[in-house]
């Protein structure tokens, strides 16, 4: 078995030299062809992205493809450079891994790298693919790899839950996060199961199993769910970054996001329900607010109570901030490019006196740009 390796996937016994160090070289990219099943494309993307890499001057090799004996993903390699395998013989059997080393030592631009999850097979330099792939990187070449998101570790119980199955194979969430970009390949689930049926992705004996596991619609169309909101939240984490990088503070509507103000002063049933009416009928994200400025009174505690126990029974998440009510609201609606806020009304005789100084009125003020949607104080609680 290997040694306890770092995050580059380097065992403690492995002898680099400095060029295959990647002394003096910064860091590789990763790009990611992410995918909810087999057969949705990510391997013909990659070889098809790979080829337009070549015909614009680009050094791109083949470390590990395996096209299943798919006619038109084994097209798709043609004429690009492919490294030969290593071949390791363990127990009698033959295996064919990725030869990690001759990679590093021919340095290409950028190295095609499929099934990023795959264990090696024993007696290979690194127990884990992922693992060669972090030792690419840190030697300074790009590479593009392709993953299923059901091999994210942090979704091995989520998947199990929907599907029955559980996955042996995990990538550490860590490690797709730093890639640079992740490239979804999707088609729907139907369509995947056409081609399934039309035996493009498996032989004839296979189908029938896979239809009957993996392949069954409802997994499929779980799956392909995921996969979009692992994107999407990718996304936003760019976003987010981009923005920040530029000291934007002004809302966008990239998503919509629904934050409920709870009063402690009143029962903000009223206001939770509509809320998540909202986040439901535009499939935003809702979440609840409290912001503690002194100790709740008793009464207070049973009002907040009640509150909290319905956005529990609605899932919504309930988050306390301290300090001004008004100035935390308006922080975190910021910090969380919300896109709607829901308030209790105030009520008339507190608007009168203090116009410009209810928590309604410098909300509002403070977040242009944001809907604001004042829900009438009748409720008493039911």
């Amino acid at each position: 078995m290997n040694g306890p390796s770092g995050p580059t996937g380097e065992t403690d016994g492995e002898k680099r030299s400095p060029m295959e160090s990647g002394a003096g070289r910064s860091r590789g990219r990763l790009k990611v062809f992410l995918g909810f099943a087999a057969g949705v494309g990510k391997t013909f993307e990659m070889l098809n992205e790979a080829n337009r890499r070549v015909q614009r001057g680009q050094d791109v090799v083949i470390g590990f493809v395996e096209t299943h004996a798919r006619a038109g993903t084994a097209a798709q390699i043609g004429d690009l450079e492919t490294v030969p395998r290593r071949r390791i013989e363990y127990r009698g059997a033959t295996f064919e891994e990725m030869d990690a080393l001759a990679l590093l030592q021919r340095r290409p631009q950028w190295a095609l790298v499929d099934e990023l999850a795959h264990t090696n097979a024993p007696g290979s330099l690194r127990e884990k693919r992922w693992q060669d792939v972090g030792a690419l990187l840190q030697a300074g070449i790009n590479v593009a790899t392709t993953l299923n998101v059901q091999h994210l570790e942090s979704l091995n119980d989520t998947v199990f839950d929907i599907t029955g199955i559980r996955v042996r194979e995990t990538v550490p969430d860590d490690v797709v996060r730093q890639a640079t970009e992740i490239k979804l390949v999707d088609i729907t689930p139907r369509a995947l199961i056409h081609r399934l049926e039309r035996g493009d992705i498996y032989a004839g004996d296979r189908v029938h199993n896979a239809l009957n596991n993996w392949f069954r619609e409802g997994n499929l169309n779980a799956l392909r769910e995921i996969a979009l909101r692992e994107v999407a939240h990718e996304v936003d984490d760019e976003v987010e970054a981009w923005r920040h990088a530029r000291n934007l503070t002004e809302t966008w509507a990239t998503h919509d996001r629904v934050l409920v103000c709870i009063d402690p002063d009143r029962p903000s049933l009223r206001l939770l329900r509509r809320g998540w009416k909202i986040a439901q009928r535009l499939h935003g994200e809702i979440t609840a607010v409290f912001v503690e400025r002194t100790q709740p009174s008793t009464r207070q505690l049973e009002i907040l109570k009640s509150d909290f126990a319905l956005a529990d029974r609605l899932n919504v998440p309930v988050v306390t901030l301290y300090g001004d009510v008004a100035a935390e609201i308006v922080r975190y609606a910021r910090e969380h490019q919300i896109t709607q806020v829901v308030l209790g009304q105030p009520e008339p005789q507190r608007f009168t006196l203090r116009a410009h100084g209810t928590v309604a009125a410098r909300v509002a003020r403070d977040l242009q740009g944001v809907d604001i949607l004042l829900v009438g104080s009748a409720e008493t609680g039911a």
